[in-house]
């Protein structure tokens, strides 16, 4: 039996002159602008869903049965007990039982049961002293992978935990920035000063070895002039969360990819993978925080690369399909030949100077598989698993209708009252964040550790060398 004109597909008896009445006339790229200002007027009318009627993003109180299950580990019956004892310590916010405190308040009760509670219970998260920060990039040249939306919810599950955290923005598009409610203005208040700065710097020292050679000087414009006035502190902005900061992006940050290759071609000896490391470092913003975590864009171009190249901790997200398993080798392939071949270079020119070789390395690396629905994925990410191997973090981050919910604000899922949803939604919505913290935070932990062993090796090594050379 033939099937009736009725019940073919759509894409059947498309009539080609209703098709072109359908039409608007061609679209010139004027038209481009005029979509763009449509989109930016829609897409700050969508951020501030979530804000404070007076334009401010706010983050909301926290519970004593969130702070009793979630933040500090005691029965709620001695946290109140405690209170009562210490008036001066912050009582909360509401009547009764049901006390409410902010993230400041809570960061407070931290400090007062770690040094009166129980010497057992992990009140503050361990952190050895005389450290840096641990840097984290969150990189993937596939985009809709979930970078952004990890990594704000890791920042956010750092500062829950007690860590002081910065955000570090270096895609264009600006999501990560919109999360944490910055305010960017221009490229000024982004990355790409910084990367200038180092670059300026890098020529001044070169033009003072052509001055004393009697060579002409590079060129040095306005913008390297600029630059130089730029301290770190000066751009990165404070946010709705006490404890995290945010170097944050917007559209003209995407100009330093052009940029970046210029200043290069300039100066041949300047280390353009190291001028966000050499930022950070110098102006010792490691030194200000705990953890940084940097969100990049989904391409391996040159903030790509100062992301990587900055980073202690490399996490891949990925979900679980053929296309992004595929993707996510070749990206591993991309980061092998790129940094392999900046080695190669580099390592050339030192060996002709007498100087001692380098190369890149990372405390560990790990690819994240995201949006994982266990009753369709699971065969498909034990394979990836099987391949990936240690690289692999173990815990899967599935999938959660709480992420949709709190991303329709604007928000990650730490924000989101927990009063909005059944509570045992909530429960499983959070842990699928916590466990992914869990994970990353033992990596942390691990690392410093490491270093800090390595570190009194060091002084033990150093020490012994000054008793015997003090001895001879």
């Amino acid at each position: 039996m033939t099937a009736g004109k009725d019940h073919l597909p759509p894409y059947f008896s498309i009539d080609p002159k209703q098709a072109a009445e359908r039409l608007t006339d061609p679209i010139d790229t004027a038209r481009f602008a005029k979509a763009a200002a449509f989109a930016g007027r829609g897409r700050e009318d969508l951020a501030k869903r979530g804000y404070a009627p007076d334009g401010q993003k706010r983050l909301r109180r926290f519970s004593t049965w969130e702070i009793c299950r979630y933040l500090i580990p005691v029965a709620p019956a001695h946290f109140r007990r405690v209170l009562k004892k210490h008036p001066a310590l912050p009582q909360g916010h509401g009547e009764g039982n049901s006390k409410w405190f902010t993230l400041e308040e809570v960061l407070t009760l931290r400090q007062h049961f770690a040094s009166e509670g129980a010497a057992d219970r992990e009140y503050q998260p361990w952190r050895p002293e005389g450290l840096p920060a641990k840097t984290i990039a969150i990189a993937n040249f596939k985009g809709g992978v979930g970078k952004t939306s990890t990594c704000a919810h890791l920042a956010m599950s750092a500062a829950l935990d007690g860590y002081k955290v910065l955000v570090v923005d270096l895609d264009s598009q600006g999501s990560l920035t919109s999360i944490m409610g910055g305010d960017v203005p221009d490229e000024w208040s982004t990355a790409f000063p910084l990367m200038a700065k180092d670059y300026a710097q890098a020529v001044q020292a070169e033009n003072s070895v052509r001055a004393a050679a009697g060579r002409p000087a590079l060129p040095f414009d306005e913008t390297l002039t600029e630059s130089l006035n730029t301290n770190a502190r000066d751009i990165i902005q404070s946010t709705h969360w006490p404890n995290i900061d945010l170097l944050g992006a917007q559209l003209n940050l995407y100009w330093a990819e052009f940029q970046i290759p210029v200043w290069r071609m300039g100066l041949r000896s300047w280390s353009l993978w190291d001028a966000l490391n050499n930022a950070l470092t110098n102006e010792r913003i490691v030194d200000d925080y705990d953890i940084i975590l940097i969100d990049t864009p989904p391409a391996l171009g040159y903030l790509t690369i100062n992301a990587l190249s900055a980073a202690d901790i490399l996490l891949v997200p990925l979900g679980a399909s053929f296309l992004e398993f595929d993707s996510t080798g070749r990206f591993f392939d991309m980061l092998y030949s790129t940094f392999a071949s900046i080695e190669d270079g580099e390592n050339a020119a030192r060996r002709r100077d007498g100087l001692p070789e380098f190369r890149f390395e990372w405390d560990a690396v790990r690819a994240l598989i995201t949006r994982f629905d266990a009753n369709q994925q699971t065969d498909l990410a034990n394979v990836i698993q099987a391949y990936f191997g240690d690289f692999m973090t173990t815990y899967r981050q599935e999938v959660t209708a709480m992420v949709g919910q709190a991303g329709e604000q604007v928000n990650g899922i730490y924000e989101a009252d927990y009063r909005e949803f059944n509570r045992d939604t909530y429960v499983r919505g959070r842990e699928t964040f916590d466990r992914t913290w869990a994970e990353v935070k033992e990596i942390i932990l691990g690392t410093w550790y490491r270093d800090l062993q390595e570190a009194q090796q060091d002084a033990q090594e150093q020490e012994q060398k000054d008793l015997t050379h003090g001895q001879a």
